[in-house]
Parts: structure tokens; C-alpha cells; sequence
């Protein structure tokens, strides 16, 4: 179904981060390669879900979708991601909401998203507040409160024969997600992924992790994945 792209990154994030608004990282710039690589957005209509700043929304049109809609459930990354569209001239409708409102616009030939999926407990000492918010990475003990829910969404979003590309951690249990997508009608594969080492919010809960027996001990590195699922 899928090829597999190791990760070589050849685009920049863009965009502009206000405070309060998940700054882009490594996951999102693996997710903006894939999307390129495998040229899903060119001549699209492409729904970005958890926008935070806009920087895959805005590089899908940046690659040639015919219309891009981004949605967020929170105010100060709606707009963050319409001052980066503006800001890059790009064509990007961005709105207030979850997937729950992009159906309101759907169904699209591609979907994106960089959704939170780092496992988390309440005993876990919070990182700070400068390193952004914490509802744009904590997801659950299993790391798949959004996750789930996606993945049972997902058909109802892409048109026939469209595609989605999703960026998750190891510790969200890839597995899974595959299973989710292939119980929904989906044909769905792992096509590409990285190791990084871990930033401040892995650090924080690198010790939980290996109490839940998620992590081998002393090691502090995790591996993304990028998962596509395609619609019949």
C-alpha cells in the first residue's frame, strides 16, 4: 500500500509562536516531510486537525493543496495559525474546533495531524510553563485520549480514496492506532519515522515511564512515526 520514508529532513518549519501555542517541533517537521514526499497535498482538500501555530496547515498550501482548513480547540492557536497564514500568504481557512467541525467542511482527499499523545500521570512533576501547554502534548495514562477518538473519526472525514497522515510517539502505541484504522475500514501503515533525543517534556516523565515499564532504563531517546491510512 505504502512506501516508507526514513526521515531526511529537506523543508524548514515556519511560523511564528505567540505564547500559549505549541511551538513546532521535531514531529511536526517529519509530518510536513511526509506530506511532501509523497505529494498527498498537491491539488487537495486538506483538513489540518490540532492546527497549534498552522505550520503543517500552512506548508500544505505552500505544496499545492487547492484548499486548506485548519481547526483548534484553542483561541490563541486559531490566532497564531491565521496570523502565519497571513503572514506567508497562504490560503489556509483556519477555525475554532475539533474534528467534531471539520465535518462541517468535509469530507477532504487528505487529512494531517499532530495530535497530543505523551502518556501522563498526575503524580508527574509539570514541566514549565515556558515550554508551552501542557493540553498540546499530555493524552492520558496510554497517551491516547485524542488518539482513539481519531482514529474512529477518521472515515467520516476523508473522501473516497482520500488519505491521512498522523505523527504519534512510540509510547502512544502505534499498534494500536494501526489496529483502530483497519477495524475502521482503513488501509493503514507505519511509512516513516525518527529517533530524537528526548526534550524537557520526556525528560519529565522519563523515570514514570520506566516505572510503567514503557521505557528501558537509562535510555532517553524516542522514536516518531508517521502512520498513513488510506480510504478505499
Amino acid at each position: 500500500m505504502t512506501t516508507a520514508y526514513p526521515y531526511e529532513p529537506d523543508t524548514q518549519l515556519i511560523g511564528m509562536v505567540a505564547d500559549g501555542v505549541y511551538a513546532p517541533q521535531e514531529d511536526s517537521q517529519l509530518l510536513i516531510d511526509v506530506m511532501d514526499k509523497t505529494a498527498l497535498a498537491l491539488g487537495s482538500n486538506v483538513a489540518d486537525l490540532c492546527t497549534g501555530s498552522g505550520v503543517v496547515a500552512v506548508n500544505a498550501a505552500i505544496q499545492g493543496a487547492s484548499s486548506v482548513s485548519a481547526f483548534d480547540i484553542c483561541p490563541k492557536a486559531v490566532r497564531c495559525a491565521r496570523a502565519n497564514a497571513q503572514v506567508h500568504d497562504a490560503a489556509v481557512e483556519v477555525y475554532l474546533g475539533s474534528w467534531a467541525r471539520a465535518t462541517e467542511f468535509g469530507p477532504y482527499d487528505l487529512v494531517v495531524c499532530n495530535p497530543p499523545y505523551v502518556p501522563h500521570d498526575s503524580s508527574i512533576e509539570p514541566v514549565p510553563s515556558t515550554v508551552g501547554p501542557a493540553r498540546a502534548w499530555d493524552a492520558g495514562f496510554d497517551g491516547r485520549m485524542v488518539l482513539d477518538p481519531l482514529c474512529a473519526a477518521a472515515p467520516g472525514l476523508l473522501a473516497d480514496g482520500g488519505s491521512l497522515l498522523l505523527v504519534q510517539s512510540e509510547f502512544a502505541d502505534p499498534r494500536r492506532t494501526l489496529e483502530l484504522l483497519s477495524e475502521a475500514g482503513l488501509d493503514a501503515d507505519i511509512v516513516a519515522w525518527e529517533w530524537i533525543p528526548f526534550g524537557p517534556v520526556m525528560h519529565s516523565r522519563a523515570q514514570w515511564l520506566e516505572e510503567t515499564g514503557r521505557l528501558q532504563p537509562g535510555r532517553r531517546e524516542e522514536e516518531l512515526l508517521v502512520i498513513r491510512a488510506d480510504k478505499p
